[in-house]
């Protein structure tokens, strides 16, 4: 039984799809659009090795009328975000199909996943006690998950050319934070490492 999940943090079609929450709204980054074509072998070398991939789902949840809750941080940052958008169950809300499909899927409502989620049971349920992690953004749900994940006693590795942030520096700053609790290392160090 693998002990080992490759945690994809947010790869969803509202976030990255030309037809998604974000691309509706205009906004677009180019390291970001490009983690799905760089994620990918790393997703092929895990289910090769029998190794769990694992996805999270930023998830607005419906109330009446089926108009989401959103946070108010949320709502200030991302004022575009409406009924439907990363809806349960929604084109939206899915991983994309690059990276698809995920053995293990947590929905989450905040920029953790293990935050008022079942995460850390399913992992446990699954035996898995090391995880490593991509996706975006770096100092977002990336550093929140990472951080979650050393305090709850989960060996940890990032992928530091598999997450991206809207700003190169801000995400050179948070892996270098990061590097204090997981292990950095790139996506071919972890295939080759796979290979072995």
């Amino acid at each position: 039984m693998s002990n080992t999940a490759l945690v994809l943090i947010d790869m969803q079609n509202d976030f990255l799809h030309p037809e998604g929450a974000y691309a509706r709204a205009g906004i677009n980054c180019e390291a970001i659009s490009a983690l799905p074509a760089v994620l990918a072998p790393v997703c092929d070398a895990i289910r090769r090795s029998g190794d769990w991939v694992l996805s999270t789902h930023f998830t607005l949840v419906p109330g009446w009328d089926a108009e989401p809750f959103i946070s108010e941080h949320l709502r200030e940052l991302r004022p575009f975000l409406g009924t439907g958008d990363f809806a349960p169950g929604s084109f939206g809300h899915a991983l994309i199909e690059e990276l698809s499909p995920a053995d293990l899927s947590i929905e989450k409502v905040a920029y953790s996943a293990f935050y008022m989620s079942r995460l850390e049971w399913v992992l446990h349920q699954a035996g898995i006690t090391h995880l490593v992690a991509g996706g975006i953004v770096t100092n977002g749900g990336v550093a929140s998950t990472v951080r979650d994940a050393h305090v709850h006693g989960f060996e940890v590795s990032v992928l530091s050319d598999g997450c991206a942030a809207f700003d190169h520096r801000v995400h050179d700053v948070n892996l270098e934070a990061l590097g204090s609790i997981a292990r950095l290392t790139t996506c071919a160090e972890l295939i080759d490492q796979l290979s072995d």
